[in-house]
Formats: C-alpha cells, sequence, structure tokens
C-alpha cells in the first residue's frame, strides 16, 4: 500500500512537472514575446536563485552546499551544464516568441532518441534494434522537413541535443538535483547581471507594471518543475518516466496548433507522424529493457 502511495504521489510530481514545461511556461513566454530572449533568460537565473536557496533551507541542505564552491571539479563541470542549460532555456524562449512551437516540440520528441544516440557515440552504449530503428525514424523525418524547408529544423536540433548533452554530462557532477539547480544559477547570476547591466533597451523589471511581475515569477517558474521533476522520478519507475516525457512535446504541440495558430503543413504532418512512430517504439524499447532488469532483479537472489 505503502509502494502504491508512493507511486501515486510520484505520478502527481511528475504530472505537475510536465504539465508545467509544456502548457503553462510556452503560454507564459508568449505573453513574454516583446521581451528580448536574453533578457528573459538573465531574470529566469536571478530569481531563481532566492527560491532555491528556501528549498534548499527547507531540504536542510543549505548548510552543506557551499562546499561545491571549493571543488574546482564540480565548479568546472557545472559551469559547461549551466551554459548549456541556459542556451537550450535562451533558445527555447526565441522558440515560442518567433512563432516556431512546433520546432520546439520537434526538438523535445527527439530528445530522448538524442540521449541513446549520445549513449552509443560517446559512452559505447549499443542501442538496440527498436531504438536503432527509432533513431532511423527520427533522422528521416529531419531530412524531409530540411529539404521541404530549405534547412536544417535547427531550433529542434538545437534544444534536443544541448539537452541531450546537458543530461550526459549533468550524471558526471556529484551533486544532487537541488543542490545542482542552485550551483548553476549561482554560476550563471553575475553573467545574467552583467547581460542586463549592458543589454540594449530598458531593463523591464525596473520600469515596473506587470511584465516586471511575470519577469520576477519566471525564476520560481523555473526552478519549480526542475524540482517537482526531481521529486517524482525518485518515486517513479525509470520507464514511466520515460513515457510521461512524452507530455510535454505533445502538450507543446497542441497549444502550437490549437492556441497560438501556427501553420501545420501536410509535410510537417509526415515528418511528425514518423516521430510519433519512433515514439512508439522507443517506449516499447523501454518496457522491454524495464521488464528484462526486473526479471535478472528476481533471479539473482535465486542464483545467490
Amino acid at each position: 500500500m505503502q509502494a502504491a502511495g508512493s507511486a501515486n504521489k510520484g505520478f502527481f510530481y511528475a504530472f505537475g512537472a510536465y504539465a508545467i514545461w509544456g502548457l503553462v511556461l510556452p503560454i507564459y513566454m508568449k505573453l513574454l514575446s516583446h521581451v528580448s530572449p536574453l533578457e528573459i533568460v538573465a531574470h529566469r537565473v536571478i530569481w531563481a536563485i532566492p527560491f532555491a536557496v528556501l528549498v534548499l533551507w527547507w531540504q536542510g541542505l543549505l548548510g552543506g552546499v557551499w562546499r561545491y564552491f571549493t571543488q574546482w571539479r564540480t565548479l568546472a563541470l557545472a559551469a559547461v551544464t549551466a551554459s548549456l542549460i541556459s542556451f537550450n532555456w535562451g533558445t527555447y524562449v526565441y522558440a515560442i516568441a518567433s512563432g516556431h512551437a512546433l520546432d520546439a516540440a520537434l526538438g523535445y520528441y527527439i530528445n530522448p532518441l538524442v540521449n541513446v544516440l549520445l549513449g552509443a557515440v560517446i559512452l559505447g552504449e549499443r542501442p538496440n534494434r527498436l531504438q536503432a530503428a527509432a533513431i532511423a525514424l527520427a533522422g528521416i523525418a529531419v531530412v524531409i522537413l530540411t529539404i521541404k524547408a530549405g534547412g536544417l529544423p535547427w531550433i529542434s536540433l538545437v534544444l534536443a541535443f544541448s539537452f541531450g548533452t546537458y543530461g550526459l554530462l549533468r550524471k558526471m557532477v556529484p551533486v544532487g538535483s537541488t543542490e545542482g539547480f542552485f550551483l548553476e544559477v549561482a554560476l550563471l547570476a553575475v553573467p545574467s547581471v552583467l547581460l542586463l547591466a549592458f543589454l540594449p533597451g530598458d531593463n523591464h523589471v525596473m520600469t515596473g507594471g506587470y511584465v516586471a511581475g511575470m519577469l520576477i515569477f519566471a525564476g520560481p517558474l523555473t526552478a519549480i518543475p526542475l524540482m517537482l521533476f526531481a521529486a517524482g522520478a525518485r518515486l517513479l519507475h525509470y520507464s514511466t518516466i520515460g513515457i510521461l516525457q512524452y507530455m510535454v512535446p505533445t502538450l507543446l504541440f497542441l497549444t502550437a496548433v490549437f492556441v497560438f495558430g501556427e501553420p501545420f503543413t501536410n509535410w510537417q504532418l509526415v515528418a511528425f507522424c514518423l516521430i510519433w512512430s519512433a515514439v512508439v517504439l522507443y517506449t516499447v524499447a523501454l518496457f522491454r529493457n524495464g521488464r528484462a532488469r526486473r526479471r535478472a532483479a528476481a533471479l539473482t537472489p535465486q542464483t545467490a
């Protein structure tokens, strides 16, 4: 009963994180489309810091987080991951503001497949047949969009590869999820302040009004889903998280078409059908891998 309760709680946490990422955040960023993406990212960083400190204090982790600032290897890795995630945030904000939310949805659809590809290339993890087929279908979709659009869908590829590389390197940083998030935004704080100081035009927070309030709340809106996701991931099976993650691009896709009114051509439909087929293959592979791990775990005590 306790395990079922933990799973339900984990599902609630993960569902909340993905709903914010896929529905709330794109609409929120669309309302700020008249503000420079660089300014939005800078405010997301700055105003996430006090919220992250509050959460660290609540979790009883605030006293121990400062030791990471004396560990140079950890700091160097965190600086790289912080740069990657800020680049990812900036690309995402630009995509929403410039009417390319569909490209952002495509990027987050192919992100798990990019993770498999990066694992194969960098870590030597050999993908199984279903995973290889899913990567091939995603590649065909990208080729179709490239030919029909006259250029690479660079927003999709930048989002997928920057977040995939971020996830790969983040595993190498020996820091918990909340402490790691605080470390990254703390490292980005000074560049963000300098950016706001020298960015052409007015700082919208200084001019006041509802835009100032929205920019300030962008910090907690950045931190809350990350922490909900971390809490959910601890309570759910990896395969469940792997399936739920497709809520984000699906909600973003629906928002782009039915809320933002972005055009959706026949060739885009063909490409997305290939991507959705790849998602099905990837999900089946997740289930098979999860079943194999559980079977191996069940046999291990008997073998011993």
